[in-house]
């Protein structure tokens, strides 16, 4: 089985959002995906996302993750 790392994303309530327009993509490694994170998380904050958990073949890698401002 090849690696397969994906993002969950989570509303306020920890909810799964499904919404497509977010980005489903697959990434081959954590470091694709990471990167992807790193330029896109403040279209998905501003989307309703409110964290996120990244997962590997269906297992949690690491998450939830608060996509809220640290004050």
């Amino acid at each position: 089985m090849s690696d397969a790392y994906r993002w969950v994303f989570l509303d306020a309530a920890g909810v799964p959002v499904t919404d497509e327009s977010l980005g489903s993509s697959v990434f081959p490694t954590q470091a694709d995906a990471e990167a992807w994170f790193s330029e896109s998380w403040e279209e998905l904050s501003d989307a309703g996302v409110a964290a996120v958990t990244l997962q590997r073949d269906g297992t949690d890698v690491y998450g939830p993750m608060s996509l809220e401002a640290a004050e």
